[in-house]
């Protein structure tokens, strides 16, 4: 019986993409380099600020790269529910959930930050016993260590715990941790990125994701 959900942020909780790409173009476009699609920001994330910015600005020195990354940061913090919402689903999702007693938390590769600020912003009503973004000196997704913060915050074992999140990234999160990962089709990335890190289950849906619950 799965007793609580870890769920990524970006692209499964909320669609951030215009955002995230509006705020990396401002920083592009004031050093004079070149723009990028939403399309092209999609493949870009999942992996944390500094591997989006070195994506986003590719052969810029890493000197360069850091000022990037702290104006990107600052950027984004004036951006970040500009056009920011929730997937269509997410929020009665989160409430079912809620009131079938099932646990849930949110680790993301997001700026920690930014992370406690846009949760506490679009889900007000929701009480997540754990919300993680990326931090200092810990280190990102794929590695399982924030799953086992709030493996030890739940106090559950890993058989009844689900993880939900649209990246490769993400499923190998949930392989490395030992939770069944769940593909959430609705997200920046596809089905077949998906099955190829160890997707044991999909969701086309947020709904669906009750039929695994």
């Amino acid at each position: 019986m799965t007793k609580a959900i870890i769920f990524d942020l970006d692209g499964t909780l909320l669609n951030t993409i215009d955002d995230i790409a509006d705020s990396m173009n401002a920083v592009l476009k004031r050093h004079g380099l070149p723009l990028h699609t939403v399309a092209e920001y999609k493949l870009f994330v999942g992996d944390g600020a500094a591997n989006l910015v070195k994506r986003a600005a590719s052969d810029v020195p890493a000197v360069v790269l850091a000022r990037l990354e702290a104006e990107y940061r600052a950027e984004y913090a004036l951006r970040q529910t500009d056009k920011t919402a929730p997937y269509a689903g997410i929020p009665d999702l989160l409430s079912s959930l809620d009131r079938r007693g099932v646990k849930m938390a949110v680790l993301s590769n997001k700026p920690h930050d930014a992370t406690l600020e846009v949760v506490a912003h679009f889900f007000p009503g929701i009480v997540f016993g754990a919300v993680i973004g990326q931090r200092p000196g810990y280190p990102v997704k794929p590695d399982p260590g924030g799953v086992f913060e709030i493996l030890e915050i739940f106090d559950l074992p890993k058989k009844d715990v689900l993880y939900v999140g649209d990246t490769g990234a993400d499923m190998r999160t949930a392989k490395a941790a030992g939770l069944k990962a769940v593909g959430a089709l609705w997200g920046f990335r596809d089905n077949a990125e998906l099955t190829a890190n160890g997707a044991d289950a999909f969701a086309e849906h947020p709904p669906d994701i009750l039929q695994l619950v």
